[in-house]
């Protein structure tokens, strides 16, 4: 190569082509550009006419220059040029180049894999063979020209472990088994490890030894651990020196599936510090889904820490057939379970179907007894994935049909219609206590309080394999609790409800026990090497020297044992690696690994690893060279006049970029348009059917609702809204009126999904078939027989008609019946607990404290509230004054049904009473 002006030339001798271009100058000068042609008749005249003189037009000279630059740069680019030139380098004869190769060189593999291909580079210049060796992964070196290993640079990869014995003792005798001498290119990756020195003798016993290494220091990140209630992560670094802020993040999947970063901080380091330490309160929800700890800017298997079970506890969703209100926790079925396993669990909060996507370990259904069906096939999909289902028996489960004429998946035994009733007034037996626990049982060895008791229970149909499944049991033998296996997963029933209304058994320490036993509250252990003697672990994803996982494929099993106390290598890779259902991480770092700087002796030179690579110039000047060949042809055609077309085709080009307004954008803009109207004041809403006429008559209806209820009430509702089910949020209101028609269509199994949510959380839907007039409650009329359709896949309690002692007779005013635009069918409400009772003293019976979910009749409520916006009625009510007193009922009901679905049964709540009376002074 030679260098001129400080840039190299491959081909000098082209440039002797740059001697050319005044000539070439010359030439064009004489050329005249294209004229341009003109159509004139007159010129047919001028035909046959020969002018002995001829004078040609010049070229401008600006043309010109540009065609001299796009010549004088090919001349050059073909020439070779290169930016900073490497002289010849001393020394000849074979160039060993060993790398460490381990993952404390992954960061800076850039810098690493330039100065690799510039020595390679040099030695082929020189003539000289090279080997390539990585002391991580040692083979026996080959020297070979440099060419030729140019085209392998990239599968020279770290590993994510630093050279070990065994990789010492194989790269040793690989050197020494090489005859003659050799100079040696180490570049390091800055950490000390134990062996260095024995490969250093080998190699200095051949020649020369150059090590390339660079001076900025290591950083890795330790293994993340759980202890006061925070996440505790530790930073190291192999010299300090400096102040440095290292970012810190966690990633793990959303709810979809895709990983994000869920959290991230900043670790500082002090200026002569080596280790750095953070505490993360995250919550727990955050928490179980984190699968690992970056460093970043750090790209390297010891910046990455993975996570294992020994990070989270066990995460549970808790899911009530009834929901109770605020104030009322120690009548709601899930209380004693929450007390339970709060020191112990984590819970996921939200729908069935949002929880499902975060995989809790545990989903617990308390008196739930209908689900939608993608509620149900993605259950039962979670469940054979492995997961724990849960169920408590209650008054919904046993006036239910699930599980009577052939079994549930989601339950283990088939049951029997109603409830076992015993110790109760109109029982002749006493409650039953629990049966000693078999030796098969989970539960077995727990000892049995005597004071445990079950006064009711739903029982479970004889089957020939339903001893098997029997994993408690009463005094009697009956059943009490009953286990299945359903994929990889299990479900188990309990055949009491969660609260204490059934049984004793929630109030007892048993009760915490059994559901220890069956991995409910118990969290993840770390594990040592002593409780991993005689495992076997199995590889599911392993890590590379970057940090990335990948699958395992067929890597063998490793003892328990080894994966914990041996160091890492081909054999044991850092990673995940599971045993059944446990899984446990093996990182790079363990919790007590320091790192040290590499020191060298002073017969060894040091180099960094910073140089000045050489810039080929060629590909850049003979880009150049085009883009003044474009130039020039644009300016040729705008001197002969031809770029009258490109104008023309202007308008057309813009016409490309036109864009229609995004869907999607508009889409998000009207839901969020339909939340502030729904949120911005109480709102009552109807289920809009796709019959025009009857949705506007429940738009009416409801408006004539609303301002009665403003007129007389302290609530102050906003103007109705109709509500799409395929569509809009539920969860913003707090009943719905839903008009049934004969030919509306059924909601799709989404909707059905959101609806059970709905009423699960609290919410209420009014049903009115609005054929009183034709017909009683039931399937005698199309309605009647479209309502059986549209409300099976919905989770309603038993029903029975509204009785006489029901809040809804009372709850603003006091009612008998509860006509509508039509009179004298029964309107149906959730019907009250088995074992309600009419206390001496008291005029109603103590009901549960909830509000019924569902309300159905057939009295066209709607129709008697509508008004138009003046607030005069739309449709006829009966006859003179009885029809207004009709109507004026209508409105006390639907004022009655708002005051309940706000306040409950606030009216029915006699534990108050006494406390009144005595304030009052009587």
């Amino acid at each position: 190569m030679t260098v001129l002006g400080g840039i190299g030339f491959a081909s000098p001798w082209l440039l002797t082509g740059l001697l050319a271009l005044p000539i070439l100058w010359l030439i064009l000068r004489a050329v005249p550009p294209a004229p341009i042609r003109r159509m004139f008749p007159a010129v047919t005249l001028l035909l046959g006419l020969r002018d002995d003189e001829s004078v040609s037009d010049r070229t401008p000279w600006w043309l010109l220059l540009i065609r001299m630059l796009a010549v004088a740069a090919v001349i050059v680019g073909l020439a070779g040029p290169v930016l900073n030139p490497q002289r010849e380098a001393d020394g000849t004869g074979p160039l060993l180049l060993l790398l460490d190769a381990s993952w404390a060189g992954s960061a800076g593999r850039g810098q690493r894999m330039e100065l690799l291909d510039t020595q390679l580079t040099e030695a082929g210049r020189a003539d000289r063979p090279v080997a390539v060796m990585r002391l991580s992964a040692p083979e026996a070196p080959v020297f070979q020209s440099a060419v030729s290993w140019k085209t392998r640079l990239a599968g020279l990869k770290p590993e994510p472990w630093q050279p070990g014995a065994a990789q010492i003792a194989a790269a040793v005798e690989d050197i020494r088994s090489v005859s003659g001498g050799f100079d040696t290119h180490w570049l390091s990756d800055g950490l000390d490890f134990d062996g260095r020195e024995q490969v250093l003798s080998a190699l200095a016993d051949r020649g020369d030894v150059t090590v390339f290494q660079s001076p900025d220091p290591v950083i890795a990140l330790r293994p993340a651990q759980y202890a006061d209630g925070a996440i505790q992560l530790s930073l190291v670094r192999s010299a300090g020196g400096s102040e440095r802020v290292q970012g810190v993040v966690a990633l793990g999947p959303d709810p979809s599936g895709t990983v994000r970063v869920l959290e991230r901080a900043e670790v500082g380091f002090d200026v002569e510090a080596t280790e750095a330490t953070i505490a993360l309160s995250l919550p727990s929800e955050l928490r179980a889904r984190i699968t690992r700890f970056e460093l970043e800017g750090q790209r390297s298997a010891g910046a990455v820490a993975l996570t294992d079970d020994g990070l989270r506890r066990r995460e549970v969703a808790l899911f009530a057939g009834r929901q109770d209100r605020e104030g009322l926790e120690l009548l709601s079925p899930l209380h004693y379970l929450t007390q339970v396993l709060v020191p112990t669990a984590d819970f996921v909060d939200g729908a069935l179907l949002d929880v499902l996507p975060a995989n809790p370990d545990v989903i617990v259904l308390a008196d739930v007894a209908t689900l939608a069906p993608p509620e149900t096939s993605a259950l039962i999909e979670w469940v054979e994935n492995g997961g724990l289902l849960l169920r408590f028996s209650g008054p919904r489960m046993a006036a239910s049909d699930i599980g009577r004429d052939e079994s549930d998946p989601l339950l283990p035994v088939r049951l029997r219609s109603g409830g076992r009733t015993v110790g109760g007034a109109m029982s002749w037996g006493e409650a039953k206590t629990l049966a000693p626990f078999a030796e098969n049982s989970p539960f077995y060895g727990l000892k049995v309080p005597p004071d445990v008791t079950v006064s009711t229970q739903v029982v479970a149909q004889p089957d020939p394999d339903l001893a098997d499944k029997v994993i408690a049991a009463l005094s009697d033998g009956t059943p009490l609790v009953t286990r299945k296996p359903l994929g990889l997963g299990q479900v188990v029933l309990f055949h009491v409800t969660a609260d204490a209304e059934w049984s004793s058994l929630p109030l007892s320490g048993l009760f915490v026990e059994m559901l220890d036993r069956l991995a409910v509250s118990s969290s993840a252990k770390q594990v040592d090497a002593e409780a991993l003697e005689g495992t076997v672990w199995s590889p599911v994803r392993v890590m590379d020297g970057f940090g990335q996982l990948e699958e395992a494929g067929n890597l063998p099993g490793v003892d328990g044992v080894s994966l914990v106390s041996d160091p890492l290598g081909p054999e044991i890779r850092p990673g995940i690696y599971s045993n059944e259902k446990r899984r446990l991480a093996r990182n790079v770092l363990r919790s007590d690994t320091t790192l040290l700087v590499a020191e060298w002796p002073p017969s060894v030179p040091v180099v960094g690893l910073l140089i000045k690579a050489e810039r080929p110039l060629g590909g850049w000047l003979l880009s150049l060279a085009l883009m003044l060949l474009a130039v020039d042809i644009v300016a040729s055609l705008a001197l002969s006049g031809r770029l009258g077309a490109l104008r023309r085709a202007a308008p057309l080009i813009a016409a490309v970029f036109v864009f229609t307004p995004d869907a999607q954008a508009q889409t998000a803009e009207a839901t969020e348009r339909f939340a502030l109207e729904a949120t911005h004041e109480m709102v009552l809403a109807h289920v809009l059917t796709g019959n025009k006429s009857v949705d506007d008559v429940a738009w009416a209806g409801l408006l004539g609702l609303s301002r009665t209820l403003y007129y007389r009430t302290s609530v102050e509702p906003a103007d109705p809204i109709g509500v799409d089910l395929e569509r809009d949020e539920l969860a913003f209101f707090p009943m719905l009126y839903w008009p049934v028609t004969p030919d509306q269509p059924a909601p799709s199994e989404a909707a059905y999904a959101r609806l059970n949510t709905y009423l699960r959380l609290g919410g209420m839907i009014l049903f009115d078939t609005r054929d009183a007039d034709v017909a009683r409650f039931g399937s005698g009329s199309p309605n009647g027989r479209k309502l059986q359709q549209l409300a099976a896949p919905l989770d309603i309690p038993p029903l029975e008609p509204v009785p006489g002692d029901h809040v809804l007779t009372r709850a603003f005013y006091l009612l008998q019946d509860f006509p509508g635009r039509h009179s004298g069918t029964d309107v149906w409400v959730e019907s009250a607990p088995m074992d309600a009772e009419r206390i001496e003293g008291m005029p109603f019976r103590n009901l549960n404290d909830g509000v019924t979910p569902v309300v159905i009749g057939g009295n066209d409520w709607a129709a008697a509230w509508a008004v138009d916006r003046d607030g005069r009625a739309l449709l006829p009510v009966g006859r003179g004054l009885a029809g207004e007193r009709q109507r004026e009922l209508a409105y006390r009901f639907g004022i009655n049904l708002v005051m309940h679905v706000l306040t409950g049964n606030y009216k029915s709540d006699q534990v108050h009473v006494p406390a009144l009376l005595d304030r009052l002074g009587q």
